[in-house]
């Protein structure tokens, strides 16, 4: 009899191991999927500085906008210098030069020199608590296809607060834990970064690496392992067998498919589904070790004034088009093709097992499909411009295939957008430098007050203004401007010459004299309630959005005449 019982103690305490190793690792992946959070956060802030070229405007804003309860602080750090933070109260301390902190310098190149997300920590913070700094090294891409490092950003989660639920799970669930850490991936220290408080005996211990650290979670049952055993299994041995092999297949499955499930979510989009850069580099180098000899066409592509659109009309409604573009790939290269979102309105396609000849008229078809987005009830059009290139008629390697079709891209994008091209031998990489002059450079250092509002005499609607304008008028920026002027250009105008300048502007133009331009004098209503003479030479446009604009030189004629003898009033 004590042999039998004897065995079903050893059976029982084996089971309850089995069962609690399989916990530990389903926690350790929810653990996992915490600190992802922070991670994404990085990520987020990382698209930002890829699709903007290295800048991040409003950062606060957009910084606001990404912050939850488990986040002490969110940081840029260009070229390794912290020189934003978010919130700033309270964080000035912070904005110091990780490469070369003494504290902070020697992880902060590792993960520079390696081009990995690392974590430090965890350390005391200021404001009290305890935090982990999460550091994703961005790197920028440059004109002869290299990549180069642009700096850090960086979010600081809190512990342990960024694993509230999980733990608060595992406790409930009849367990008590201990989670700790290596300081950072250079160091095999090792600190408490989470724990229920009681001392563990003989606890199962599962080990697993995030961001280059290597974290244990050490798991027992809250009453002991002993918990439960008396001599009632022996009645019902074959059932409780039959049961427990039941529970453990279902949980092995589930781990498994909770495992397959994050291996997809490392290299999926997750807003348009389709295959992020990591999972798209996956399956091209997967591709070329099954048959390096095949032929197949890469595409590039993005969509054009994508940021007008944000702008414009929201970052929903911009996401509605990044997604109805990705179903559009998905419609019309969906069968054996690779499709890849490479992070802002930048998408990659390779076609598999065909030509650039044959892919044409499906590649051009695709381009000029009609798209729309929906604002307030009212679709408005968009376009996108593409470029694409065959191996191995373009180039030798097919990991080169991208760039020679971004390269296509650019010179559909020098050519007026909304169009596809293939790429030429006689293409060159410097086209890039072309494209360097957005509207921000151009309005900012054009020399003169420029503007553009709606070429209608009934919705005169402001819709730009450069600096030199805004300062001209009196006003500290451009929502200044707007709330000075009410949005509408007459306001701009003295109160008694309104009507005859705007008659003249359209008689002008109806009498096509000078083409699309005009010419008018009038007095400027500047903020402080002066008044000051200028000539206005303005342009009618036609806007795929707005219709019909001005794009306006406003001229002070005191400053023209004290330049150029013969200009009288």
């Amino acid at each position: 009899m004590a042999a039998v019982l004897y065995h079903s103690y050893r059976t029982n305490l084996k089971q309850v191991r089995a069962v609690t190793e399989l916990n530990a690792i389903t926690y350790a992946e929810r653990l996992q999927n915490d600190m992802n959070r922070g991670v994404a956060i990085t990520d987020t802030l990382e698209e930002i500085v890829l699709s903007e070229n290295g800048k991040i405007d409003n950062f606060q804003k957009v910084a606001g906008n990404l912050m939850t309860d488990f986040v002490q602080s969110i940081q840029v750090a260009p070229d390794g210098v912290v020189t934003d933070i978010y919130p700033e109260a309270g964080n000035e301390a912070g904005k110091i030069d990780l490469i070369h902190d003494e504290s902070r310098g020697e992880i902060c190149r590792y993960g520079r020199d390696k081009n990995i997300v690392t974590m430090q920590g965890p350390f005391d913070l200021k404001q009290g608590g305890r935090g982990i700094a999460i550091r994703n090294p961005v790197y920028l891409e440059c004109p002869d296809g290299t990549s180069a490092f642009w700096g850090f950003t960086i979010v600081i989660i809190r512990i342990p607060e960024v694993f509230e639920k999980s733990v608060q799970a595992l406790t409930q669930f009849g367990y008590d834990y201990c989670l700790t850490k290596t300081v950072s991936p250079l160091s095999d220290d090792t600190e408490v970064v989470s724990s229920s408080g009681n001392i563990l005996k003989e606890p199962i211990t599962f080990e697993f690496e995030f961001c280059g650290s290597t974290f244990g979670l050490e798991v027992m049952p809250t009453d002991g392992w002993n918990h439960g055993w008396n001599i009632l299994p022996q009645l019902v041995f074959g059932i409780s067998i039959i049961l427990l092999l039941t529970g453990l297949t279902v949980i092995v499955l589930v781990v498994e498919r909770h495992r397959e499930i994050l291996k997809k979510m490392a290299i999926t989009d997750p807003l348009t589904g389709l295959l992020n850069r990591k999972g798209f580099d996956e399956q091209l180098k997967k591709m070329i070790q099954d048959d390096h000899c095949i032929h197949c066409v890469g595409a590039q592509m993005d969509i054009d004034d994508f940021k007008f659109i944000n702008d414009m009309y929201g970052h929903v409604v911009g996401d509605a088009a990044l997604k109805s573009l990705a179903q559009d790939m998905k419609d019309s290269f969906g069968v054996n093709a690779i499709l890849c979102r490479n992070g802002g309105d930048e998408f990659s396609v390779i076609l598999i097992g065909t030509t650039e000849e044959e892919a044409k008229s499906k590649i051009e078809s695709f381009t000029l499909k009609p798209r729309h987005i929906t604002y307030n009830g009212e679709e408005h059009p968009f376009y996108i411009s593409l470029g694409y290139a065959e191996y191995p008629k373009d180039c030798d390697d097919v990991s080169e295939l991208i760039r020679c079709a971004d390269m296509a891209l650019y010179a559909v994008k020098l050519h007026g957008k909304h169009s596809c091209s293939p790429y030429r031998s006689d293409y060159k990489i410097q086209n890039r430098s072309q494209l360097g002059f957005a509207l921000q450079d151009v309005s900012k250092n054009l020399p003169g007050a420029f503007l553009i509002y709606i070429a209608d005499p009934e919705d005169d609607r402001i819709l730009f203004a450069n600096r030199e304008l805004i300062e001209f008028a009196g006003c500290k920026d451009f929502d200044d401007f707007l709330d000075y002027t009410g949005q509408r250009f007459k306001n701009l105008i003295h109160p008694d010459e309104r009507d005859s300048v705007e008659t003249s502007i359209w008689k002008q133009i109806d009498a096509k004299t000078s083409g699309n331009n005009d010419y008018v004098r009038f007095h400027f209503a500047k903020k402080d309630g002066s008044y000051r003479p200028v000539l206005d030479h303005g342009r009618i446009v036609e806007n795929r959005y707005y219709g019909n604009v001005f794009y306006v030189l406003i001229m002070d004629c005191a400053l023209v005449e004290s330049f150029y003898d013969g200009f009288s009033r």
